[in-house]
């Protein structure tokens, strides 16, 4: 493979063939424990549900050394919302989630919101943003109703990934191919409060991801998974799963 014309293209013979530049630019990923990632998109930051602060297992994590253009909530529990505020207020971030979150979240001054809500598509400047449906329970932190708790479906340029946010498995997630051809999914696999990695693998199977990054696992007793058993069951799939470590950058 090299370079013509400033196109990447694959020489098979005599023929050319080009290929998408936005389909060989790697993705920087970075977990930050739980359910915690950012993503750099368009030259933004992404954030996803930030609990740093209270999980012993991300002590090393500063989350004043955090950037975020964008925070993204998938729902209200203490787990997905803990330092929002506090990143919210760090970085100047626009934080997007449920209008009742929003709420939530205005109550204790940020005011650099944008609510969304199921079936709701939009393009930001990292990209365009469709929120689909989760099967979960959300209540904020004070006790205070949630709303309905959200996955979303990224695409910037031509690449796409599904973020689950905490779900059972359903079947709307054979809905998402109609919506975007993904590159990989961000999802649960940790069990009891979510689905487990044997879900996530048909999960991955309907939504048509090729590659999974897991999330929501191994931070509380109820939710420790054997991940030699998970990365087995994806194997026999013919799906990558990626567990990064707490820190972790890598590129998808």
């Amino acid at each position: 493979m090299r370079l013509l014309n400033s196109k990447p293209t694959l020489f098979c013979g005599r023929d050319t063939v080009f290929l998408p530049t936005s389909k060989l630019a790697g993705m920087k990923f970075t977990f930050y424990g739980h359910a915690t990632f950012s993503t750099e998109l368009n030259g933004k930051t992404v954030l996803f549900d930030p609990f740093i602060t209270p999980n012993e297992a991300a002590k090393d994590i500063d989350i004043n050394s955090i950037k975020a253009d964008f925070i993204l909530l998938s729902h209200g529990h203490g787990d997905h919302v803990a330092d929002a505020v506090a990143i919210a207020k760090n970085t100047g971030a626009t934080v997007i989630a449920a209008p009742e979150v929003i709420g939530w979240l205005s109550k204790q001054g940020i005011e650099n919101v944008f609510p969304m809500n199921h079936g709701g598509k939009r393009a930001f400047d990292f990209g365009t943003l469709k929120c689909v449906n989760a099967v979960h329970s959300s209540g904020m932190p004070d006790g205070s109703y949630g709303g309905n708790p959200m996955g979303f479906v990224i695409t910037f340029g031509e690449k796409s990934f599904y973020y689950s946010g905490d779900t059972a498995l359903t079947m709307d997630m054979m809905l998402i191919p109609r919506w975007a051809s993904l590159d990989f999914a961000v999802l649960c696999i940790g069990d009891n409060y979510t689905m487990g990695y044997e879900d996530a693998v048909e999960a991955a199977r309907m939504a048509g991801a090729p590659k999974v990054v897991g999330v929501h696992y191994d931070t509380f007793g109820h939710i420790v998974i054997d991940k030699g058993l998970a990365r087995k069951a994806f194997d026999e799939a013919g799906i990558e799963l990626l567990l990064p470590a707490i820190g972790e950058s890598i590129e998808l």
